[in-house]
């Protein structure tokens, strides 16, 4: 029987996202200078520190202004080089980050993106939440109705991918009023807490998360504690 192939768990925390990003950097430099059959790559959580505005490869007719806005807002703004347009980021989110090698899962890009999705409901199931979906391009990601819960947004690049998922659990839904999320007009968004009618916390869903993540992955999580500076 084939093994499993290993990645590598980094739970980061709280921090801000800057730092978070850094870190995803390092790893995608360690995953491309890896040779042989070692990991097949990582996963980064983390939970934002600070709210803070994301804009993906693509942008609005004003870019520079809707900068502007949304900093006047008190939340710092991001370009971030990944799929998709305008989102949000903040505490209570969970950010879930793989930095995989696709060949040495045998997946396409397409696949990988649909496995990320199936992750995130794996979760839902486990919570309760059956009714969540995922939908189609351009509304990538999982939904509860026309409410999202969890936008994916990646990027890969000789075949290591970076970026990944963003998971509401307890987030502040409030910011998601100043933006069109994902350039998804007429959409809303929700969160774990809001859907449960409890307080769900990052730290409460790390584990069936990652229990999911496994599952439809087909690989094994190992914890690595070694210092990312």
């Amino acid at each position: 029987m084939r093994a499993r192939p290993a990645v590598r768990l980094l739970r980061l925390g709280r921090l801000a996202y800057a730092e978070s990003l850094a870190a995803q950097e390092r790893c995608v430099g360690r995953q491309r200078a890896a040779a042989g059959p070692g990991a097949a790559g990582w996963l980064l959580l983390s939970e934002p520190a600070g709210p803070v505005y994301t804009r993906g490869l693509r942008a609005g007719p004003d870019p520079a202004g809707e900068e502007r806005r949304l900093r006047a807002l008190g939340a710092e703004f991001r370009r971030a080089a990944r799929g998709g347009l305008l989102t949000f980021h903040g505490p209570g989110q969970l950010l879930a980050y793989p930095v995989l090698d696709l060949r040495r899962l045998g997946l396409s890009l397409r696949a990988y993106v649909a496995a990320l999705e199936a992750a995130a409901l794996g979760l839902c199931r486990r919570l309760g939440l059956p009714a969540a979906r995922a939908l189609p391009p351009p509304c990538t990601g999982v939904w509860l109705g026309e409410r999202k819960l969890c936008a994916v947004g990646v990027r890969c690049g000789r075949h290591i991918t970076s970026h990944g998922l963003a998971l509401n659990c307890c987030t502040d839904l409030t910011w998601f009023d100043h933006i069109v999320p994902c350039g998804l007009e007429g959409k809303g968004v929700t969160s774990l807490s809001e859907e449960l009618q409890r307080h769900i916390t990052v730290d409460e869903i790390i584990e069936p998360f990652l229990d999911a993540f496994e599952e439809v992955f087909k690989c094994t999580l190992t914890s690595h504690e070694e210092s990312m500076e």
